[in-house]
């Protein structure tokens, strides 16, 4: 049995260097990424393979959550590949606050394409190391994690238009 691949894909009217500027780059980043209603609050990016985003972020009722991105594989204006997680301020992996049995790290790729002045992200996402509880627990949450994650894309498009 394969793990499940949870996919999203959105299309935003803007160039690929200013999409690819504002994924990879921390002053674009604490803008625009994360949940809806979230304030970034911390954070440090260095983005190169081996390299780790690590970000605190309050939610609207003043929790602080932590968050990090270890960064295996970047091909500039096509490919951010890395595995994300839940965080402590110090950066030690934990599982996640809503569930003990989403996995506690999800393997994500991230592909970039240009047509037309449009850029389109295509990005996966799959259980690394996971049990099968953790793995099952994963697919059930894809309804959830396609609402958040529109959420997080429609802050994308905010920024960049205010970017242009």
């Amino acid at each position: 049995m394969s793990d499940p691949v949870f996919k999203i894909s959105r299309t935003f009217d803007a160039p690929l260097p200013l999409v690819w500027a504002v994924y990879s780059q921390k002053e674009h980043l604490e803008k625009w990424w994360g949940p809806k209603g979230f304030v970034w609050v911390s954070g440090g990016l260095d983005f190169r393979p081996g390299g780790m985003l690590h970000y605190g972020m309050r939610s609207p009722d003043g929790h602080i959550m932590w968050g990090k991105f270890v960064y295996r594989e970047i091909v500039p204006m096509k490919r951010i590949v890395f595995r994300n997680s839940f965080s402590d301020e110090a950066g030690a992996t934990t599982r996640a606050p809503f569930a003990a049995n989403f996995p506690l790290e999800v393997m994500n790729t991230v592909l970039f394409s240009e047509k037309d002045g449009k850029t389109t992200l295509d990005m996966t996402g799959t259980p690394f190391n996971a049990s099968e509880d953790e793995t099952a627990f994963f697919e059930s949450m894809f309804p959830s994690m396609n609402q958040g994650f529109t959420g997080t894309f429609l802050q994308l498009e905010e920024y960049l238009r205010s970017q242009q």
